[in-house]
């Protein structure tokens, strides 16, 4: 079938009302009609849809479109049906969720021939009952959407996406379309491979949305942050990505107390209640949607002004797509990351029980991430390089990192170290290990190898290993060097890279930028002992109060952290508490806590918001959660009752880590707690006395300060346990 250009034109604009293609759209859809395969990579918002929606009602037969959502099929279905009026028949989705009557209505569209679009997961594809179903029907091609999930090295992997090509030589073979917002290279091969289109034309549209601002923070005191944010983007559309379900529910719960209309979504809500909060998200009837990953995939909303990584994704592709979800209008586009290297290592916890395939494939992906959040470069510069393309902009001028450069550095003598060192282990090694070779750092694989006894180990002594790795990530970036995917990651030398060897040229370098380490990160959004720093807030009262806690505790010759810990004071210069009920908003301040050292701190932000002529700023609160008290209280019953902390964790069904993190709440914000009866079983006397004389005397309550002094005898739990009791008898 061939069709020219002013016909397709024609239809375009009597389908969907356009009066243009945009990028390679009616070269891809022209590619399609005349019965050949493609691949297209195109931009979240690049117009994938319409690519396989056009031909779809342009040829003979029904387009079977292959998509991992539900959600996602009946979002296409209602836009096609909308487009097309009078024909409620002409697309149809097959999946679980329909009711016995739903599917004869199906299968009579498909066998009358008015159904030219079937939506189908691939779960629903390869049962007996739809291949037969699907092999009485004139088949005009297959789409497969989010093609990404074919590939392992796709962010969302997806074992039924290896099935499709088998389940469609059985039903009848047919042109293929697989269209992916996100593919690096190595994914890129990977889903041509396993789809059986080799030698499929592929279509690759810039990944650059210049529209797009990308920042990454530290994650200190996120949900107030956030909070902020939202409230200084009044009206603005946008979507928060959390990792856990829990977080994803607690955080929407939080923003409804404070104002802000929020809902969540999640694969645990059941089937209607995730469709109606899609759809009160789409109808601008909520402003934020609070999500998992499972999250939106096809959504078409082109006017998100924002998206907030509450945890750094597991990868880059993910992190591109989900970003990708702002802005599809061309208009504004804020996506903001909150970044704390402890959520990494999580995330590797969590991948401990993969296969060990899987976990090599999944650590290198995180190493990726990782490298984006902490490196001083150009944002999209890294991430175009990362999908195999290059920025040649030195400057992008809408990232965090191009609008506040740090100070570069002439790097050509540690680029020809480096490279050095790769020619002489022949090119068989990761970064990490290069780094921790120039670094000077011994580990087992250093010595293993007796890399220990290089020239190249620690060459440049006041050069650590973070600092080398940093000029690896840029090296890669500028295309001196390459990292092989398929061998999980080890660094070559690039053509580019052997003659800068040969022929060494000045090259200006950038360290990476530096993120505190945090003791605890704030997903006990009631507060906690979190070591937080740089809220945001009045730095002149910070400083204020800052200093007079230090006064008090002198007073009561106690550590400053029992009166107040550092994310009340920034709550405090943040909303400008002048009463107790006030007081007990900010964060890790309860009623005791309040009452027993709060009045000089409300009467030192009242005197101050009247020497300074202050306006308070609207309330913005972040205030407990009704379960979450009771799950205090549930707490504090259980351990007067002595019930060891284990049994406690098991009850709620929680970690026993995430226990400790709630009674470290409970301490920090004031109340009182005993539970000596578990840690006097659990700790040798001499310990709790050695650990709690050492907070006694310590400036902070962090608990890395406290293994580093007092050595390796002192596991973390220990620590933990002795910090909560001493919190508990001297603070409250």
């Amino acid at each position: 079938m061939n069709i020219t250009s002013e016909a397709l034109q024609k239809e375009l604009k009597e389908f969907f009302g356009f009066s243009s293609f945009k990028g390679e759209q009616e070269q891809i859809i022209k590619h399609l009609i005349r019965g050949n395969s493609a691949f297209v990579l195109m931009p979240t918002g690049g117009g994938k849809s319409l690519c396989y929606q056009l031909p779809a009602l342009l040829m003979p037969g029904c387009a079977i479109v292959i998509s991992p959502l539900i959600a996602l099929m009946k979002n296409q279905v209602d836009a096609i049906r909308g487009f097309v009026s009078g024909k409620e028949g002409i697309a149809h989705f097959l999946n679980s969720s329909l009711n016995k009557a739903q599917v004869q209505e199906v299968k009579e569209g498909l066998l009358s021939g008015t159904t030219k679009l079937l939506y189908v997961a691939p779960e629903s594809l390869t049962k007996d009952e739809n291949i037969a179903l699907l092999k009485q029907c004139k088949i005009s091609f297959y789409a497969v959407d989010e093609a990404h999930c074919i590939s392992e090295w796709g962010h969302d992997f997806r074992p039924d996406y290896r099935r499709i090509h088998p389940i469609i030589q059985e039903i009848g073979e047919a042109p293929i379309i697989a269209l992916t917002a996100t593919a690096t290279p190595k994914v890129q091969s990977d889903i041509l491979k396993n789809l059986g289109i080799p030698d499929a034309k592929v279509f690759k549209s810039s990944f650059n949305r210049a529209n797009l601002y990308y920042e990454i923070r530290p994650k200190v005191n996120a949900v107030a942050e956030i909070i902020k944010f939202i409230r200084n983007n009044p009206g603005k559309s946008g979507i928060i990505y959390c990792l856990s379900r829990k977080k994803v529910e607690e955080m929407a719960q939080t923003l409804n107390i404070n104002g802000i209309k929020a809902l969540p979504y999640h694969a645990g809500l059941d089937a209607a209640t995730r469709a109606q909060n899609q759809d009160m998200f789409l109808m601008e009837e909520v402003d934020v949607i609070v999500a998992t990953i499972a999250f939106g995939m096809g959504i078409d909303k082109p006017d998100v002004r924002f998206v907030i990584h509450y945890n750094m994704p597991k990868s880059l592709e993910g992190y591109y797509q989900e970003t990708g979800r702002a802005g599809r209008d061309g208009g504004e586009g804020q996506c903001i990351t909150f970044y704390n290297f402890k959520d990494i290592l999580k995330l590797e916890k969590f991948m401990q029980s993969k296969p060990v395939s899987e976990q090599y494939i999944g650590k290198q992906l995180l190493s990726e991430t990782v490298a984006y959040a902490e490196s001083s470069q150009c944002r999209r510069k890294i991430l175009l390089n990362y999908f195999g393309e290059t920025y040649e902009k030195d400057n992008c001028g809408n990232c965090d990192n191009c609008l506040h450069k740090q100070a570069e550095f002439e790097g050509s003598k540690y680029l020809q170290t480096v490279f050095q060192l790769i020619r002489s282990m022949k090119e068989d090694f990761k970064s990490d290990h290069l780094a921790n070779i120039l670094g000077g750092v011994t580990t087992a694989m250093i010595t293993s190898y007796k890399h220990n006894k290089s020239r190249f180990f620690g060459i440049i002594p006041d050069k650590d290993d973070k600092f080398w790795l940093a000029v690896i990530r840029q090296a890669c970036v500028m295309q001196f060097l390459k990292k092989d995917i398929e061998r999980y990651g080890l660094v070559s030398l690039t053509d580019k890279g052997r003659e800068f060897l040969a022929k060494p040229y000045p090259v200006m370098l950038m360290e990476d930028r530096k993120f505190e380490e945090i003791e605890d990160d704030d997903d006990d959004i009631t507060g906690g002992n979190a070591k937080h720093g740089g809220g945001g807030g009045d730095q002149a009262l910070l400083s204020m109060l800052k200093d007079l806690r230090r006064d008090q505790a002198k007073k009561l010759n106690l550590p400053p952290y029992i009166l107040f810990q550092d994310p009340a004071l920034e709550d405090m210069s943040i909303f400008y508490p002048t009463t107790y009920e006030e007081l007990k908003k900010c964060q890790g301040v309860g009623d005791g806590k309040a009452h027993k050292y709060g009045k000089p701190f409300i009467d030192l932000i009242a005197k101050y918001i009247e020497e300074n002529e202050i306006e308070k700023p609207t309330e913005i609160a972040i205030r407990a959660r009704e379960d979450k008290t009771k799950i205090s209280l549930f707490i504090l019953h259980n351990t007067d009752m002595r019930v060891p902390l284990d049994e406690i964790a098991r009850m709620k069904d929680m970690e026993l880590d995430e226990l400790y993190s709630k009674l470290e709440s409970i301490v920090s914000a004031g109340t009182r707690i005993n539970i000596d009866y578990y840690i006097r079983q659990m700790i040798d006397e001499d310990k709790i006395e050695d650990i709690y004389d050492y907070f006694k005397e310590s400036e902070t309550d962090s608990i890395s300060d406290a293994e580093k002094a007092l050595g390796g005898d002192y596991s973390e739990e220990e620590i933990r346990l002795v910090r909560i009791k001493f919190l508990s008898d001297v603070g409250n």
